[in-house]
C-alpha cells in the first residue's frame, strides 16, 4: 500500500500553502486569539468566504449540496495546511458527517451549503453536569407537543455556543427506555427563545494561551434550555435512535487532519525547537537520550498518521467503520500526553513558564500545552470508554 500523495495532491497542497501565505494575515490571527467571539471576526469571516469560493470546504461532500464529490485525502490536505496555522476550515466537530449520513433531504439542503460558506456553525450539546464520560446518563428532556418538542435541561462545555448559529443537541425523549435508547438528536437554532449561554473561563484564560496551544481555549460555556420549542422536523434521524446517530457522527468526526494534528503538533514543535535552540551553549540535540526519546515519539506519531489514513480509506470505500475511530481516540491522545511529559523533562523548569513570563519559551506554548494535554483523554469521548467500544465492536467481546 502506498501511503504517499499523488503529484496532483501535492500540487493542491502547494496551492493551499500559497493561499495561506497571502491571506492568513496578522489581522486574522489576531481575531483567532480573542475569546469573546471565538475568533469569528470580520477578517476571519472574509477569509472563510475566500476559502469557500475555491470550494475547499467540504471537498469530499456530495456535489448536490455544494461539495466537490472529491476524495477525503484531498479534504485532509486542505484541512491539515489550515490547521497548522490555527484556522479551522473542515468538517471536524461540525456535525456535518452525521447530517450527511442520517439527515433528511431537507436538512441536508438547509445545513450543508451554509456550513461550507461559514454561515452556519454548530456547537456540540452532549455533556451535562452529571453526564460526561457516562453520556448515556444525560437528563436533558425533549417532550413531544404536537409538531414540536419542548426541551428543558442543561449542557456543559458547549465551547462554541457563544458564537454558533445552531447547537447539535442530544436529549432524552423516552425516560422509561433503557439508557442508550430513548435519546434523540436535534438541530436547534441558538436564537430560539429559552436558550441561555453563560461563559466558563478555563485555566488557559489567565494568562492567555498562545495560538497553536493544544486545547488552549480561554472560554467554554454552560447552556441552559427552558421550555425551548423546536420543530419536530429538526430531529436528526429517528426518534429514540440518537445514541447511535451520535456515536456514528463522533466516529466520523474523529477522522481528519484537525484531530490528527491535536496529537502530533507537540512532536513537531519540540523537534523544531530542539534543532534550533540551546541552553547556554548546550543544545538538547547533542544529548543522545533526547534524540532517542524524540525518535521514539516521532515513530508513535507516524502510527497516528497511518491510523488516520486507514480510517479515511475505509470511509471513502464505504466500508464498515465501527471501532477504528475509537482506536484512534485511544492511541493519539495518550501519545500526546507521552510527548508532553517528555517535553517537560527536556525543558526542565522552563516547561512551567506561561505566556506572561519574560523567560517563557515560545511565548509559553509548551507550558500551556502541559495544562491542556490531559484534557485530550476526556474530550470527545473518554479513552476508557473508547477501549470498551474497541473491545465490543472490534474484538466482539461481551459486555462486562
Amino acid at each position: 500500500m502506498d501511503f504517499g500523495y499523488t503529484p496532483e495532491q501535492e500540487t493542491l497542497r502547494r496551492e493551499v500553502q500559497q493561499f495561506i501565505a497571502e491571506n492568513v494575515t496578522d489581522d486574522v490571527l489576531g481575531e483567532l486569539e480573542t475569546a469573546e467571539e471565538g475568533g469569528r471576526g470580520v477578517h476571519y469571516r472574509e477569509l472563510i468566504r475566500k476559502v469557500a469560493e475555491r470550494n475547499w470546504i467540504g471537498i469530499s461532500w456530495p456535489k448536490e449540496y455544494g461539495g466537490q464529490g472529491g476524495s477525503r485525502i484531498e479534504q485532509y490536505i486542505v484541512e491539515e495546511e489550515f490547521a497548522r496555522v490555527g484556522v479551522a476550515v473542515g468538517g471536524a466537530g461540525s456535525g456535518a458527517p452525521a447530517i450527511l449520513a442520517a439527515g433528511t433531504e431537507e436538512q441536508k439542503q438547509e445545513f450543508i451549503p451554509g456550513m461550507m460558506k461559514g454561515d452556519i456553525v454548530f456547537a456540540l450539546g452532549f455533556t451535562e453536569p452529571q453526564a460526561g464520560a457516562d453520556l448515556a446518563g444525560l437528563q436533558c428532556r425533549a417532550v413531544r407537543d404536537g409538531d414540536e418538542y419542548v426541551i428543558n435541561g442543561q449542557k456543559m462545555y458547549t465551547s462554541a455556543a457563544h458564537y454558533a448559529t445552531h447547537i447539535y443537541l442530544m436529549a432524552r425523549t423516552d425516560p422509561d427506555a433503557p439508557r442508550h435508547r430513548g435519546i434523540s438528536i436535534f438541530l436547534v437554532p441558538m436564537d430560539t427563545p429559552g436558550i441561555t449561554v453563560r461563559p466558563l473561563w478555563t485555566i488557559q484564560s489567565d494568562p492567555p494561551a498562545p495560538l497553536g496551544t493544544t486545547y488552549g481555549m480561554a472560554r467554554t460555556n454552560e447552556t441552559f434550555f427552558e421550555d425551548v420549542r423546536v420543530p419536530a422536523s429538526m430531529m436528526l434521524g429517528e426518534e429514540n435512535a440518537g445514541w447511535y446517530v451520535g456515536a456514528m457522527g463522533l466516529n466520523l468526526d474523529r477522522v481528519g487532519a484537525s484531530r490528527y494534528l491535536i496529537s502530533v503538533r507537540r512532536d513537531e514543535d519540540i523537534v523544531n525547537w530542539v534543532k534550533e535552540n540551546d541552553f547556554g551553549g548546550h543544545s538538547p540535540a547533542d544529548d543522545p537520550a533526547v534524540r532517542d526519546k524524540l525518535a521514539e515519539l516521532w515513530t508513535e506519531a507516524q502510527v497516528c498518521r497511518l491510523m488516520t489514513m486507514r480510517s479515511m480509506s475505509l470511509v471513502e470505500r464505504g466500508g464498515n467503520f465501527t471501532y477504528e475511530g475509537s482506536a484512534e481516540k485511544v492511541w493519539a491522545p495518550e501519545h500526546g500526553v507521552h510527548t508532553t511529559e517528555t517535553i517537560t523533562q527536556i525543558l526542565g523548569p522552563y516547561a512551567t513558564l506561561l505566556s506572561n513570563s519574560e523567560e517563557a519559551i515560545e511565548e509559553g506554548l509548551f507550558a500551556h500545552n502541559v495544562m491542556g494535554a490531559f484534557q485530550s483523554g476526556i474530550n470527545h469521548g473518554s479513552v476508557q470508554v473508547m477501549r470498551d467500544q474497541m473491545a465490543r465492536r472490534g474484538l466482539g467481546m461481551p459486555r462486562g
